[in-house]
């Protein structure tokens, strides 16, 4: 009975000790001085990942009001604001602070490693063709249309605009995405009996990358790409415009 008890408290902690668990150590590492120091970034950077969430938290509270995705009581506080939990509210906030982070480190510890920019213009045309392909196909199904349309729209303004942090960017995803696919498979029900977040299947592909929807990973570009520009606008606006690689961990003599 205890051990029951005890499980169904630990189950209800599930989502906010997932969202705890993957900011805790970037949000540690941002304030060491030897290297990045990245706390000194902070006001547009979480300036930012606010303002960008905030775009998503409303086409979040659409869907779930609308029921094309939903929560299980089973893993969440209780603790809901426009349908959605406390523990997704945080989700918008410590996910992309975390992300990201894996972003400006690559960019502190390997300088070098970008893509040439023929080899984004190239990459970044042929994601929009893709994506526009999906989203005109598949225009019936909401979510589908609304993560890969806004992809395309953001692939576009790259092909327009060519924004130097895409040649970074489309090579740290790729290492980004792999604890992406952990917390969002935890979300999906990789790892507990039950899906944390559940989908209606006949508004997205029904094609899984383990157990997250396709379309997720469509989402979560468009919502850290789309952060990563905004901070560094904001990073010059603020006269904050330094290079993330201040030193070398040496002092000069």
């Amino acid at each position: 009975m205890i051990n029951d008890e005890l499980t169904i408290i630990m189950e209800k902690y599930y989502y906010f000790l997932l969202n705890i668990a993957t900011f805790s150590v970037p949000f540690f590492f941002s304030f060491e001085k030897k290297w990045m120091h990245f706390a000194r970034f902070w006001k547009p950077y979480f300036l930012a990942i606010i303002s960008v969430g905030l775009f998503f938290i409303i086409w979040d509270v659409f869907f779930a009001y609308s029921d094309i995705w939903g929560f299980n009581d089973q893993y969440l506080l209780g603790f809901r604001i426009l349908k959605l939990p406390i523990e997704e509210w945080m989700f918008f906030l410590l996910i992309p602070y975390s992300s990201n982070f894996i972003h400006y480190s690559l960019e502190y510890f390997f300088p070098k490693l970008q893509l040439s920019k023929i080899a984004t213009q190239i990459i970044s045309i042929a994601l929009l063709i893709i994506s526009l392909g999906v989203v005109l196909s598949n225009y019936d199904r909401l979510y589908t249309l609304c993560s890969f349309g806004l992809f395309a729209l953001l692939m576009l303004a790259q092909i327009i605009y060519q924004w130097k942090y895409a040649r970074r960017f489309y090579l740290s995803f790729i290492l980004i995405y792999l604890p992406f696919y952990f917390v969002n498979g935890a979300l999906t029900g990789s790892y507990s009996a039950n899906p944390v977040v559940y989908y209606d299947n006949a508004e997205n592909l029904g094609i899984r990358v383990g157990t997250m929807p396709l379309e997720d990973s469509f989402y979560c570009f468009s919502m850290l790409y789309s952060s990563v520009l905004l901070f560094e606008f904001l990073k010059k606006k603020m006269n904050l415009d330094q290079p993330i690689r201040i030193n070398h961990g040496h002092k000069n003599n």
